[in-house]
């Protein structure tokens, strides 16, 4: 399933793991193992909202003493506005000094109680996660330190220029990267000038007028109660639960919900732009704004979009791009649902003398899927890959977690899991047809190519 390609999450994703907690993490791995079972598609989601207005999504789980917790705010790079890489830069201070605590006691107080943290920001979010024991003394002294990370960021300065200075080098980096210069292009192609339309990370010219001052306005603005949204999965009663969310929260301003993100605009023509790279293989990515969380065509287009590229090796893209003709190591396609219409992409690497015709079999094959849609065979045989294994991605409380998390951000259904099988039966032929057609128009799409030229290729 292939349904987060293009999600701009930065290489610098934070994630702290000790020494302690990477002993407890392989001792609890080999406890479940033997003595749990999968957990179910059912998960029981309770919701509630906490004293300061804070949405909480809660599951209990048993047969571990852990929890998986993450806090969520609506402070994406789609907040960012014309400073990009804002948020993505704030949320790589939060842990670097809070309270009274420098980053080595905050990493120190996580490792003393075997806890993992972590902090990432997509288009859509920003979000911090806590992994823990739920023995009451290590939970506490982990639950605490999050909660003043969260409340008491100190963005001290030198703090700052490190931080700074590491996002630039890393965007410097990525200048030699065909792969993220693709990535960029594409977005700006699809998006323009849409708050999606521009790196997580931001741009060189863009960080490097940060001042830790424009760190602090944004945590302020979008680091509320009112914006925040909570997460538990693990073995905590609903009572535990409740506490945890109430603590976490309770240092925040209550603060308001930023305004919406505009609607995507559409492409009203195809485009082509090609970056001359100098690479013995091009990078290439075709697509258009596709859909989004809630989106009534969503199963459709996921379902279609398996048999036409999601699926790879048994996919439309990878046996006529590969195995027929040779052209590319693999080829696929995916949807990336946001809160607004997300990309739909096809991709692949080819040499850069056969771009060209590598282009054309993608283009065919996408208009021949359009147009014809699949056979029932390749339908049954999608379905079956899809339900078959679903119960298996989110077999731990982290991954639940995550899943739990995207429900509770975008608002769907809270039988969403429960229900997601029977949405996937429910497509069919006529259905994946009729949605490819009004969904993806071949006559708008959006092409981007990095790599060397055929020229030079031949040369």
């Amino acid at each position: 399933m292939r349904i987060h390609l293009l999600s701009f999450i930065p290489k610098g994703h934070k994630f702290r793991l000790s020494r302690q907690a990477a002993q407890l993490s392989f001792m609890l791995m080999i406890w479940f193992a033997a003595f749990c079972s999968p957990a179910q598609a059912a998960a029981k989601i309770e919701h509630w909202q906490t004293q300061q207005g804070s949405r909480v999504y809660y599951v209990h789980t048993e047969g571990l003493p852990m929890v998986d917790i993450q806090v969520a705010f609506d402070a994406g790079s789609a907040r960012d506005r014309s400073q990009f890489g804002l948020s993505a830069l704030t949320s790589a201070l939060l842990d670097t000094g809070a309270g009274k605590w420098n980053a080595d006691e905050i990493a120190l107080r996580f490792e003393s109680v075997g806890a993992q943290f972590g902090s990432s920001v997509s288009s859509d979010m920003a979000s911090v996660s806590l992994r823990t024991l739920t023995d009451k003394p290590l939970f506490d002294k982990a639950l605490e330190t999050v909660q003043v990370i969260l409340a008491s960021p100190s963005f001290n300065e030198a703090d700052f220029q490190r931080e700074k200075n590491r996002t630039l080098a890393g965007l410097k980096q990525q200048e030699e990267s065909p792969a993220e210069l693709v990535r960029i292009a594409y977005y700006k192609a699809l998006y323009g000038d849409h708050p999606y339309g521009h790196p997580t990370p931001g741009t060189i010219a863009t960080v490097s007028d940060f001042k830790s001052t424009d760190l602090r306005s944004f945590y302020q603005k979008y680091y509320v109660a009112a914006n925040a949204m909570v997460v538990i999965v693990g073995d905590l009663s609903k009572q535990q639960a409740e506490q945890t969310a109430e603590k976490l929260v309770s240092g925040l301003s209550k603060g308001q919900k930023p305004e919406s993100l505009p609607e995507v605009a559409m492409p009203v023509q195809a485009g082509k732009q090609h970056i001359e790279f100098p690479s013995s293989q091009t990078h290439v990515l075709v697509g258009m704004p596709g859909t989004y969380r809630k989106d009534p065509d969503y199963f459709d287009l996921y379902v279609g979009n398996h048999i036409l590229g999601g699926a790879v090796l048994v996919s439309k893209l990878f046996n006529e791009v590969r195995e027929k003709r040779g052209l590319a190591y693999s080829a696929s396609s995916s949807f990336a649902p946001l809160f607004r219409k997300g990309p739909f992409a096809i991709s692949l690497q080819t040499r850069n003398d056969q771009t060209g015709q590598a282009l054309e079999v993608v283009n065919k094959t996408l208009a021949d899927f359009i147009a014809q849609g699949p056979t029932e065979a390749e339908l049954t045989a999608a379905k079956k890959n899809i339900t078959g294994g679903f119960a298996m991605r989110f077999d731990t409380n982290k991954e639940l977690a995550s899943y739990v998390s995207m429900i509770g951000f975008y608002e769907m259904p809270l039988d969403y899991l429960d229900t997601f099988q029977q949405n996937v039966e429910k497509v069919t032929v006529a259905s994946i047809k009729d949605a490819f057609k009004r969904r993806v128009d071949p006559q708008l799409m959006q092409t981007i190519t990095v790599g060397g030229s055929a020229k030079k290729s031949e040369k």
